[in-house]
């Protein structure tokens, strides 16, 4: 073969190989990046879930009116609403990335699933893509819903503070009592359709582990 017709077509084999090996891995670094925005909204629930829990306890402790020093109650809750505000605004970043690379990672695996030749491997594809994609996408709409509970139980514990920080005294704390015990109920609801959620997340990370040729 002529040196130069060999070398162009070492060349354009080359390219060819770079070409399919650069899909492979783009299509792994997508299922990659949705795996682990759903493992970081499952450490961010487990936080939150925490979190609750910490400040609805100082919120009850601090309406019961307690008989040590008042102050340092108060103080105690108003850490709590520090945290319980960083873990919120963490928790509605991630859920918004979360989104963004599950409709990325589906949206590609539908346009890059479309290539079998085999028409069995191809109804594989389409029906794990499917099953998968239910799964997230109900895990995002939940949490899109869950994201805008927590803002508002947030609203409500600051604004508890910003109250008895005017009026801390016994009178302004029984005044105060019933939004405040409303509010911890409220968290326990929240509490309990987090952990739906991270029951879900749970489950669809197992899933996804396991499929490893969807794309």
């Amino acid at each position: 073969m002529n040196p130069i017709r060999q070398y162009f077509l070492v060349f354009a084999l080359l390219l060819a190989f770079i070409g399919i090996t650069g899909c492979s891995s783009t299509s792994m670094e997508r299922s990659n990046a949705a795996r682990v925005s759903l493992q970081t909204m499952d450490n961010d629930i487990q936080s939150a879930m925490l979190q609750l829990d910490d400040t609805g306890r100082s919120l009850d402790n601090l309406i019961n009116i307690p008989q040590g020093d008042l102050n340092k109650v108060f103080d105690t809750y108003s850490d709590n609403v520090l945290q319980i505000t960083s873990v919120e605004q963490k928790f509605a970043r991630h859920a918004t990335e979360m989104t963004s690379r599950g409709i990325d990672y589906f949206e590609e695996w539908q346009k890059e699933g479309t290539a079998y030749k085999n028409p069995r491997i191809q109804q594989l594809s389409d029906q794990r893509r499917a099953a998968l994609g239910e799964m997230y996408d109900k895990i995002a709409k939940n949490s899109v819903g869950i994201n805008e509970t927590f803002k508002t139980y947030v609203s409500d514990v600051k604004e508890i503070q910003a109250f008895l920080s005017n009026d801390l005294t016994a009178k302004g704390i029984s005044a105060i009592a019933p939004t405040s015990q409303k509010v911890i109920s409220e968290g326990d609801s929240l509490m309990v359709a987090l952990k739906n959620v991270q029951a879900a997340i749970q489950g669809t990370r197992e899933e996804m582990s396991q499929s490893r040729n969807g794309m």
